[in-house]
């Protein structure tokens, strides 16, 4: 018997005996706790006079008094319940697997060295001894650093120099170790063997126990104002982009929310593909958006998203703005409850009167104050009127008790008092008429760009963009901005996000041999849209592919430059020759799809038929039938079986088993646009690529079969 398997397995047990222990006491203390804070609640609650009718003011404030204490008995008991609850979350985290690799460092020359048990969560036991070390603590990085010997990590801005005598590997299911493995370099890494040889999941995994180096240094990378990572097919990109939120989240818990966190993704089955990953690490996923839904968030449903907005009408506004000067036409009056507030007039009155400043954010921060001082007025002057002290008058003691936290009681003839109330009465009323002002609602933006545009109408992307250099509005409060995909982007989308989000941090992630639109911006133009907007652009590179088997990868290489080829390299694994067949009978080519179709039927795992556009998937779902199913837009990815969807709504996602249906030179010309589609549409693919053509077959996939 393996001598070390038995000290791990008992170590295992140990901890899993820690861990298990945890489980039930913190499940009783909840279970205490709520019967307790019921209880007491209860109690107070019993205490409280719940009828105000007929009782006197002292009686009412004492009530009040009471309900105020019950409050902040009932807050002190939910923070108790939420650290219990937050624990128990990392405790179930580590359920059905405690940790997966181990290290042994040597912090000092004269002392002996420690092991050091790396997880998905850290946890402590009741005395704060550590039983598993997150993996984002700074001593977790030399797991990472894949270096025996002598290696460092950072700990406060500091670097720690240690000494590496053992990085170790774990395959573990609950308290049984399975195996163990002792590694030093990438290719060596077994946990990573074993994980690519598994079939598609329904939802991405987190790749925690398998991050290597590369991937390790962006995870990791310093918190910088711009981070532009390029890699390769299926070389982990969305996966590095989860674990390095997570990190962001670890390293600044007590100051980033979730909220301050927006991540951009090039479609909702993507978002819904990764939304599981950040609470397998036990941390709440943070905002995320499609381009669309991002327009949507920002009132402006219902036009053309602006995908394709034109820079240089992005410049004409921008050089416009400075200059600009509106007309009342250009202004609508501030309205609640068909209640005039403030009149275009007066708006316009407030710009005349900062008129020496050029339109923009501060011109606006001045007539801003002016029109709150007006609001402010209107709200005097609404409060004094006979109709609205009237209204008031007639609340009863509970609208008055909520709205006012008092009454007005006797002191009903109190004119001062009467007045104080009906001015809190306004601004209960048209308090909202503030957010109006602040967003700027009062502004045209429509009439103003078309004028500017020539009279066309804006999509949204130009609305957002004008809207943005009038008011200096946005996102202030946005931390880090994270975007997949970045290759899809059209200059003009990043520019406005830039402008949207300007002191958040960016992740910016993709492949530029994967953008497969007319338009997008190439990598110079991203690396100048972030320089111009945030200083300077840090660059990284993911240059191994991990999803593809070693065939597939040299199908789709043989699409890159020969230098481009010299750079790439994969994890490598047995795999299956890719089927390449051209058929110059529609009746032919029918059989072979079907009968490739229904060998992937009987097959583990994911089939996916890759169509060039929404036409051609239709096409191909009358010929096959029901039993392949129509990935729609806002569809979750199925576990199994066979499924055709258009190559945009394939990006970033990975299958079993690729179909491309549309080789043929027509649909894949020798261009670059084609090239990089067919790039994509293949690196899709983890174990099996199926090539299919009716007529000439497409003569990218030429210098490939010369040398198959």
């Amino acid at each position: 018997m393996d001598k070390t398997f038995e000290e791990e397995q008992r170590h295992l047990s140990e901890v899993y005996a820690a861990i298990t222990k945890l489980r039930d006491e913190l499940t009783e203390e909840l279970e205490v706790h709520q019967q307790q804070a019921a209880e007491d609640l209860e109690r107070m609650s019993d205490e409280l006079r719940p009828d105000t009718f007929g009782v006197d003011a002292d009686e009412i404030m004492e009530t009040l008094a009471a309900i105020e204490t019950l409050n902040s008995v009932i807050d002190s008991y939910n923070q108790q319940r939420d650290y219990a609850k937050e624990r128990m979350s990392r405790v179930l985290a580590l359920l059905n697997q405690p940790y997966f690799a181990k290290v042994r460092l040597k912090m000092l020359p004269n002392r002996p060295a420690q092991d050091i048990y790396i997880g998905a969560v850290g946890l402590t036991n009741n005395n704060l001894m550590p039983l598993v070390v997150d993996w984002r603590s700074p001593v977790a990085e030399t797991y990472y650093n894949q270096e025996n010997g002598a290696t460092s990590y950072k700990v406060d801005g500091r670097t720690k120099k240690v000494e590496l005598e053992l990085r170790r590997q774990f395959d573990i299911t609950r308290d049984k170790l399975n195996m163990y493995f002792d590694t030093t370099v990438a290719i060596e890494d077994s946990l990573l063997l074993g994980a690519l040889q598994r079939h598609h999941s329904e939802k991405l995994q987190a790749i925690t126990a398998t991050i290597q180096r590369e991937q390790n240094e962006v995870v990791r990378h310093d918190d910088v104002p711009v981070l532009l990572v390029s890699g390769i097919a299926g070389s982990g990109k969305t996966s590095v982009l989860l674990q390095r939120i997570a990190y962001l989240f670890y390293q600044e818990r007590e100051r980033l929310e979730p909220r301050q966190v927006s991540l951009f993704t090039p479609n909702a089955v993507f978002g819904k593909y990764i939304d599981s990953v950040l609470p397998s690490l036990g941390e709440s996923n943070p905002l995320v958006y499609t381009w669309r839904t991002f327009m949507e968030h920002q009132e402006l449903a219902g036009r053309d998203i602006g995908a394709q907005a034109s820079v240089d009408d992005m410049r004409t506004l921008e050089q416009a703005v400075p200059g600009l000067e509106l007309d009342v036409t250009d202004l609508r009056d501030i309205r609640l409850d068909d209640v005039v507030l403030l009149t275009a007039k007066q708006i316009k009155s407030a710009l005349d009167k900062f008129s020496q400043y050029p339109m923009g954010p501060r011109r606006l921060g001045f007539v801003l104050d002016d029109l709150y001082a007006r609001l402010n007025r209107r709200f005097g002057a609404i409060a004094k009127s006979d109709e609205m002290l009237e209204e008031v008058c007639s609340l009863d003691i509970s609208t008055q008790e909520e709205i006012f936290g008092d009454i007005i009681g006797d002191d009903a003839d109190n004119e001062s008092k009467l007045l104080e109330f009906s001015r809190k009465y306004v601004e209960h009323r048209y308090g909202k008429a503030r957010d109006l002002i602040d967003y700027c609602d009062w502004l045209r933006i429509d009439r103003i760009g078309a004028r500017l545009l020539g009279g066309r109408s804006l999509n949204a992307t130009e609305w957002l963009w004008l809207w943005l250099l009038i008011t200096g509005g946005g996102s202030k409060e946005t931390r880090y901005v994270m975007v997949d995909e970045v290759q899809d982007y059209s200059t003009a989308q990043l520019m406005l996000l830039s402008k949207f989000y300007p002191k958040a941090h960016f992740l910016l992630l993709g492949d530029e041999h994967q953008a497969i639109r007319e338009g997008s911006a190439s990598w110079q133009e991203i690396r100048d849209v972030f320089t111009a907007s945030h200083g300077s652009v840090d660059e990284c590179s993911l240059l191994t592919s991990y999803r593809s088997s070693p065939e597939i990868t040299e199908l789709f290489s043989t699409l890159l430059s020969e230098e481009e080829r010299g750079t790439l390299s994969s994890v490598r694994r047995a795999g299956v020759a890719p089927f390449i067949r051209a058929f110059n009978n529609t009746d032919e080519y029918l059989g072979k799809l079907c009968e490739i179709v229904d060998e992937a039927r009987k097959s583990e795992g994911l089939t996916a038929i890759v169509a060039n556009d929404g036409r051609r998937v239709s096409w191909l779902h009358k010929q096959l039938g029901d039993d392949v199913a129509v990935l729609h837009k806002n569809d979750r990815l199925p576990a199994t079986g066979v499924i055709v969807l258009d190559l945009a709504l394939a990006k970033g996602l990975e299958f079993d088993h690729v179909i491309v249906p549309d080789a043929q030179q027509e649909v894949y010309p020798n261009t670059p646009l084609a090239r990089r589609r067919m790039y994509t549409a293949l690196s899709r693919a983890m174990h099996r690529v199926s090539v299919l053509a009716q007529g000439e077959l497409t003569p990218l996939l030429d210098e490939y079969l010369a040398t198959a």
